[in-house]
Parts: C-alpha cells; sequence; structure tokens
C-alpha cells in the first residue's frame, strides 16, 4: 500500500490555492472585464501566461526570487523569518500563480455573457460599479464560478514541474502526489505507481465530469 501523505498534501493544496484565488480572481476578473486603462493588454498577458508557459521555467524564477541570495527572498528570511524555498507555503504560492487564469477566464467569460442591461439598470438606481458587481453580477456568474473552482482546484491536484522546482520532493513537506508517482515509477515499483496514478486520474475524470454537467446545467431552459 502506498505512502497516503502526498494525496493529503495534494489535497490541502489544492484547497488552499482554490480558496485562496476564489477571493483573489474574482475582483481581478471584474476589473479586466469592465476596466478600461493603459497597459490592460500587459495585465492580461501576465495572467494568461501560466497557460503556455513551462511550468518548469516559472518555478525557476520563483526558486531564483524566494532564495535568500536575492533581495526579495533576503528580506523575507531577514525582516519576517520566512523562508519559502523547498516549504509548502512556497509552493502553496507557485500554485496561485501557476494557477490563476483558470479561475481568471471562467468568471470574466459569464461577465462578457451578462446582458448589459443588467449592469445599466443596476447604475440608473445608483449603485456603484464594485456594488453592482457584489449585489448584481456576482449572484449571475454562479455557474462560471462554480466552473472557476472546479478547474483550478484540478489544475493544482495535477501540478508537478513549478511544485518540483519550487518545493523539492520532500516527504511530508512538499512531496505531492504527483511527484509520488513519479518516484515510484523511477523505482520501478508499479503498483504504487498504478494506485497514485489511478486515484489521480479517478479525481481528474470527476472533477471535469462536474465541470460539463454545471455547464449543461446552465444552459438548460428554465
Amino acid at each position: 500500500m502506498p505512502d497516503l501523505q502526498p494525496l493529503w498534501l495534494t489535497l490541502a493544496l489544492a484547497s488552499i490555492t482554490t480558496l485562496i484565488l476564489l477571493v483573489l480572481a474574482l475582483p481581478l476578473a471584474w476589473w479586466l472585464g469592465v476596466g478600461r486603462f493603459p497597459g490592460k493588454p500587459v495585465v492580461e498577458a501576465l495572467v494568461g501566461l501560466p497557460l503556455v508557459l513551462p511550468p518548469t521555467v516559472l518555478g525557476f524564477y520563483l526558486l531564483l526570487a524566494f532564495s535568500p541570495e536575492h533581495a526579495f527572498g533576503r528580506a523575507l528570511d531577514r525582516w519576517l523569518d520566512v523562508r519559502l524555498a523547498f516549504t509548502f507555503p512556497g509552493i502553496v504560492i507557485a500554485s496561485l500563480l501557476y494557477s490563476l487564469p483558470f479561475m481568471v477566464h471562467p468568471v470574466r467569460s459569464g461577465l462578457k455573457h451578462l446582458p448589459a442591461s443588467m449592469t445599466e439598470a443596476a447604475y440608473t438606481l445608483g449603485l456603484s460599479p464594485w456594488t453592482t458587481f457584489r449585489r448584481i453580477l456576482l449572484p449571475n456568474l454562479r455557474a462560471s464560478i462554480a466552473t472557476g473552482v472546479v478547474l483550478t482546484f484540478a489544475h493544482t491536484v495535477g501540478e508537478f514541474g513549478v511544485v518540483l522546482m519550487v518545493g523539492g520532493n520532500i516527504p511530508g513537506v512538499t512531496r505531492v502526489a504527483s511527484l509520488a508517482l513519479f518516484d515510484e515509477v523511477q523505482s520501478m515499483n508499479y503498483h504504487n505507481a498504478n494506485v497514485y496514478a489511478g486515484i489521480l486520474l479517478g479525481l481528474s475524470f470527476c472533477l471535469l465530469l462536474g465541470v460539463y454537467l454545471l455547464r449543461n446545467q446552465d444552459h438548460d431552459p428554465v
């Protein structure tokens, strides 16, 4: 029987990442969806960069940033006594950056499909843009938000390169299921590898099934 600790670490990482991004990505998606400001394409490109950037590249630069040999990591170590390289908080931060577009894009897409009259009516009633988003638009984005939550969780569960670069492969600290699977294959222990792979496959399928069920339900006539 394989060690179950990597699976618990994976679920903890995915849950924490999803919850934090749920708070951070909603206003970011709204800001990118309705905002008009110089440099907007640059911000959009930065948010979407993890979709095309090899995870090892992002992990490499984060590892350099977190290192005490560089300014950011040295400042964290000196002033806050915080070390992020090869720690669980470090891979949480890496996962936040790497999974960000998977939460932002579904919410922003949902905003685009809402009728403009909804926002215009709220403004006519004297509601501010932020109040309109919270009280009018947000309740109508339930399916998009749920899709973002599921995709973010599933994407974090499958992370490998960025976690390996930033966190290493430390048992009980940063050794998540994808790394444990790789280790078992390297050791030619295919039984344990099959258990890890089967659990990740089943979990990923269930999560994607949930996404498609939500989409179909959202498009069904009332």
